[in-house]
């Protein structure tokens, strides 16, 4: 339905460093460097055809978070949703909603484990225990 997800980052760096070991516990490669045009940088992750991005924000201001938005990454179980959730705190991430663990809602059940990244993105790695 999306064709890429691109979050601000203002210590590119340590944002990548995050991401690298977070997205790692997914089978995802380090991200790769991209420097567009006006000299910013990007890191580039790819995994399943499906592409997310970090970014110096273009027009030099400072990255800013989306109140009410969450990024969701496909977890394959529960205990990849926890090694995400894991990695993701030891890299400069902070937890935020509930610890990881299963919700239920309209007949559904999921396993949701929830982050901030080094910026305030929040995440989100969901397994969906009914599938």
């Amino acid at each position: 339905m999306f064709s890429h997800i691109m979050v601000g980052a203002n210590d590119i760096e340590k944002s990548k460093e995050f991401y690298d070991k977070v997205l790692g516990t997914m089978g995802c490669e380090p991200g790769v460097l991209s420097v567009n045009p006006t000299g910013h940088k990007r890191y580039m992750y790819l995994l399943d055809g499906i592409m997310f991005l970090i970014s110096e924000p273009i027009d030099d201001q400072e990255a800013t978070i989306g109140n009410g938005s969450t990024i969701g990454f496909s977890a394959k179980n529960p205990e990849e949703a926890d090694a995400w959730h894991e990695a993701g705190i030891n890299s400069g991430g902070t937890t935020c909603e509930d610890p990881p663990g299963a919700r239920e809602g309209m007949g559904m059940k999921f396993y949701l484990a929830y982050l901030r990244d080094p910026s305030g993105n929040k995440l989100c790695a969901l397994h969906n225990m009914d599938g």
